[in-house]
């Protein structure tokens, strides 16, 4: 008879974010650093109960750089696979799939990002596709900047 062993555990998550824009000498994007990081990435987070992803997307990009913004339109979306240790030394596979919104600015300081953000600053968006840590952020970014370029000046 063969060992028996129990099944792996997955765990399945859903987040929101955005890519959050201004015009200014330029197309300007809103990226932040995590505390205890050095990652440079785009402000997103867990959906809670009951929240849909665009009230997600607006409030962890106002909780992560202190920023107010307006969804103009959903970019898509990202997913992956990664290990979260429990408690118990247990390993467990997560896959979270990411819903990204192009947003437009509207007010607020970066100093007012949350304490879960060593940093929040405004790059240049070639700049933010060339540095930003992960691929899908490059990619959602690339979207970003094609939806810009489409965009009337109204909309900018």
């Amino acid at each position: 008879m063969g060992v028996k062993s129990k099944p792996a555990s997955l765990v399945f998550q859903v987040s929101a974010g955005g890519v959050i824009f201004k015009k200014d000498n330029g197309v300007h994007v809103c990226m932040i650093i995590p505390e205890g990081s050095s990652v440079l990435t785009l402000p997103k987070g867990l959906v809670d109960t009951g929240e849909s992803p665009e009230v997600t997307a607006l409030r962890e990009v106002k909780e992560e750089t202190g920023l107010e913004a307006k969804i103009i339109k959903k970019l898509g979306e990202v997913s992956y696979w990664f290990y979260i240790k429990k408690e118990q030394g247990e390993n467990v596979r997560c896959k979270k799939t990411v819903h990204f919104y192009l947003m437009k600015y509207i007010k607020g300081s970066l100093e007012d990002h949350d304490r879960e953000v060593k940093e929040a600053l405004w790059l240049p968006i070639d700049e933010a596709i060339k540095k930003a840590e992960y691929k899908t952020d490059r990619e959602i970014l690339k979207k970003a900047l094609k939806e810009i370029e489409q965009l009337h000046e109204e909309d900018l």
